[in-house]
């Protein structure tokens, strides 16, 4: 086990080679127009939810991942709760979500009145399979007036909420043929997947909503923020109505026809995501060459290997994830102190999302490929401008 463990360093340090430099798991880079594009909100005024720079975001974004709007919101959970609400989901109703994802997918289920309904991944890889929730819903759903309707707690599965785990891209048009059998209705969170394309369709675009994120260890960050994906030009109305405030145009006078939520994005937040989204595609460029780096240094190790796209699949490599290929969570924790022990900030996925207290109850699926992989993934260094050495 131990030597495993100073294997996989070994290998690490062919892409990581410096001994004295602690190296992040994820840091964001700030090299084009941020400065100035803040600066220009500070001087002018325009630092809350109104100014130019939030309608650019919106418009950039849109261009880039070929969808007709985006709604630029505070961060990527109100992006997802917002997504929900504005499908449609009803409180009490069920949305299937994988147990293998940041909490923040599940808890916007929650802040939107629904309960998270736990799903199993893939057994080759990191998202959901669908194959496997189809032979799950065939077990424990039926239609019955229109809805899909769980057979154990007899309430409405809403939807299914497919992850592109560590920018690596979900079988969204798998997962959409079990939707229409279903009745379901599909939101994408892509918090992870700006720059992902599928057979040269960007993730996120295939569905009827989508959600980003930009956080601060995202390919481009805002600080904080997010965005709603669509294309439907009402939807998207009704998305940016309701996130601020519900307020109705007028030159003076406050009205709001329905509760609604502060969840725009600030101006001086747009600003920065905007130079951040003029380096994208440089991003990009230098990820795929760090993702080739650590992919060479593992070749042929028997017990491990670095994760990569799937066929078809242009990855946007977010997080590098090595695997070991016997799950064990008392080598991985024994891979995760070397690294860290040697400045290598490393991390495994999350805990799974049934484990946690909150989440203890709530319904699941067979949850054994989620388990194996939750004992078996580390996360390693991936900032974009670890390449250019």
């Amino acid at each position: 086990m131990a030597s495993l463990a100073a294997e996989v360093l070994r290998r690490v340090r062919k892409v990581l080679p410096d001994p004295q430099r602690f190296y992040a798991l994820h840091e964001p880079e700030f090299r084009g127009n941020e400065l100035e594009y803040v600066g220009e909100c500070i001087r002018t005024g325009w630092v809350s939810s109104a100014g130019r720079f939030v309608d650019r975001i919106e418009a950039q974004l849109a261009d880039y991942v070929g969808a007709r709007r985006a709604v630029a919101v505070v961060n990527g959970t109100t992006a997802l709760q917002i997504s929900l609400v504005a499908a449609g989901l009803r409180p009490g109703d069920e949305v299937l979500v994988p147990t293998l994802t940041f909490v923040a997918t599940a808890n916007a289920v929650c802040h939107a009145g629904g309960i998270p309904h736990f799903i199993d991944t893939a057994r080759n890889g990191l998202n959901a399979d669908a194959s496997s929730v189809a032979a799950y819903l065939e077990d424990s759903a039926q239609i019955a007036a229109g809805e899909c309707r769980n057979r154990r707690t007899g309430r409405r599965i809403f939807g299914i909420m497919p992850v592109h785990i560590l920018g690596h891209a979900c079988d969204v048009a798998g997962l959409a043929s079990v939707a229409k059998k279903y009745h379901l209705t599909i939101v994408e969170d892509v918090a992870e997947g700006l720059g992902t394309f599928v057979n040269g369709q960007h993730v996120g675009t295939c569905g009827r909503l989508a959600a980003l994120s930009f956080n601060g260890n995202k390919l481009v960050t805002t600080g904080g923020g997010g965005a709603v994906l669509t294309n439907d030009e009402k939807l998207a109305d009704g998305i940016k109505h309701l996130t601020t405030t519900a307020k109705l145009p007028h030159p003076w006078e406050y009205v709001h026809d329905r509760v609604g939520y502060n969840f725009r994005m600030p101006n001086l937040n747009a600003a920065l995501g905007c130079a951040q989204l003029e380096q994208l595609e440089s991003c990009l460029r230098k990820k795929r060459v760090l993702a080739e780096r650590y992919l060479e240094a593992f070749h042929g190790l028997p017990e491990a290997s670095v994760i990569a796209e799937a066929p078809g699949c242009t990855s946007n490599y977010w997080l590098n994830a090595i695997r070991l290929h016997e799950p064990n969570m008392a080598v991985r924790d024994e891979v995760l102190q070397l690294l860290n022990d040697q400045r290598i900030q490393s991390r495994p996925l999350w805990r799974l999302l049934h484990k946690l207290p909150m989440y203890g109850d709530a319904p699941r699926a067979d949850i054994k490929h989620a388990l194996a992989h939750e004992a078996s993934v580390i996360n390693v260094p991936s900032s974009a401008f670890l390449a250019e050495r």
